[in-house]
């Protein structure tokens, strides 16, 4: 089959490349991924089935792996196996079942990414798999498959930036007929954002701030105006096509510079401005109930702590290498910080499923369409202008770009 390998050694060094050549288009130069032919995934155990990929989607994740954005002490190393083909945002069909799978041939499924306690042989489930927490496993590093948190960062799971894909009969989710591709494979953003909202919800009448508007922002923004129609939503674009999706929602858009942001953000929810000696001003009494900060950058988090209300909270999706902020509003106003880490079995109106399967509902029903922010698809041998796209998204305008293999 062929697949994008990562951990190999790169084609070109960037010796030749001008010095002032964008460092996007250095990573991809210099990147240790390459189209390669790879063997056909065979099947570790008789629950195991092998995917064939229609579609998948880029994650931020991948992103910043393939254009090495990134710390090396970074601690989810210990839970990774090289070499990788990255790829978890996927929608596939079923080639080939192990004789005691769940699912048979010839089924189209996305795929629930998390090589858990179930993909890994381990009997009995351990405390967060059984309670359907499988973001949090207690064995990502044990059974029989090398280290991964999910498919994609273990040698032994191979992802969907590949042909050909193993995957445990729990890690694939049936997609209703009547639902395409092309909105089947926004089920893993989708559900990431659907997590974080779950776990700290908008209070009724409430202000919720959307930092970042790229997929998880998108989908935030969506589900909260679908969910949620008596909350104010805002969110921070910083590119023209994410601020036409977040109107499109519905939502006030905010530029990201700092100082203006956080003047407009008191204006729009009626805060108190406070102003320091030094540094950036702060909101108090008042501010935003929920800031869903989908970028978790230093800046991002700096501004998110001064415009939250007293015992508001934060709830972080976005991955980024961290640095110092001035962080005393944090403690000052009793602020929540909470992590948020994709998603698993979801408690929803009554109903208790895997998020995706509660994605599935919710577009079937119409009460949720995030189809617009898919931008762009690329076939696989055309890797570098896909994450190119997405690395200059204010001149290409992408928002969510996907590997079509159809």
């Amino acid at each position: 089959m062929k697949a994008l390998l990562y951990g190999v050694t790169p084609e070109f060094d960037g010796a030749d490349l001008p010095e002032d050549t964008p460092a996007f288009v250095r990573a991809l130069r210099t990147t240790p991924m390459d189209l390669r032919e790879l063997d056909a995934p065979t099947l570790p155990a008789d629950d195991w089935v092998v995917l064939k990929t229609r579609m998948c989607g880029i994650c931020g994740s991948d992103a910043k792996q393939v254009f090495m954005d990134g710390e090396p002490d970074n601690a989810m190393t210990a839970l990774i196996s090289f070499p990788q083909v990255l790829g978890h945002e996927l929608v596939a069909d079923v080639v080939e079942a192990g004789p005691t799978a769940s699912v048979v041939v010839g089924q189209r499924v996305v795929m629930n990414p998390w090589l858990s306690c179930g993909p890994r042989g381990i009997d009995p489930p351990c405390e967060a798999c059984a309670a359907g927490s499988l973001n949090l496993c207690h064995h990502f590093s044990d059974g029989h498959l090398a280290p991964g948190i999910h498919s994609g960062n273990s040698s032994d799971a191979t992802g969907g930036f590949g042909e050909l894909v193993p995957a445990h009969d729990s890690m694939c989710i049936p997609v209703p007929d009547d639902v395409p591709d092309e909105v089947a494979v926004l089920a893993d953003p989708t559900s990431v954002s659907f997590h974080a909202i779950l776990r700290h919800p908008p209070p009724e009448g409430g202000h919720v701030l959307v930092y970042g508007a790229g997929a998880l922002g998108t989908t935030t923004t969506a589900i909260v105006r679908a969910l949620y129609p008596s909350v104010t939503v805002g969110v921070v674009a910083k590119f023209p096509k994410q601020a036409e999706l977040a109107r499109h929602y519905g939502a006030t858009v905010f530029a990201p510079e700092p100082e203006q942001l956080i003047a407009d953000v008191a204006e729009w929810c009626g805060a108190t401005v406070r102003t320091p000696f030094l540094g950036l001003k702060w909101l108090h009494p008042g501010g935003v109930d929920v800031v869903y900060d989908t970028v978790a950058s230093p800046e991002t988090l700096e501004v998110g702590v001064r415009v939250a209300k007293a015992r508001g909270v934060i709830s972080i999706s976005g991955v980024s290498t961290p640095a110092r902020f001035e962080w005393t509003p944090w403690y000052f106003k009793e602020l929540t910080l909470a992590g948020s880490n994709a998603f698993g079995i979801e408690d929803f109106e009554g109903t208790r499923k895997h998020a995706m399967a509660h994605y599935f509902d919710l577009v079937r029903s119409g009460r949720l369409d995030v189809s617009p922010m898919l931008t762009h698809t690329f076939r696989l041998d055309e890797w570098r202008e896909a994450f190119g796209t997405l690395a200059d998204q204010g001149a290409s305008g992408a928002v969510k770009v996907a590997f079509d293999l159809r």
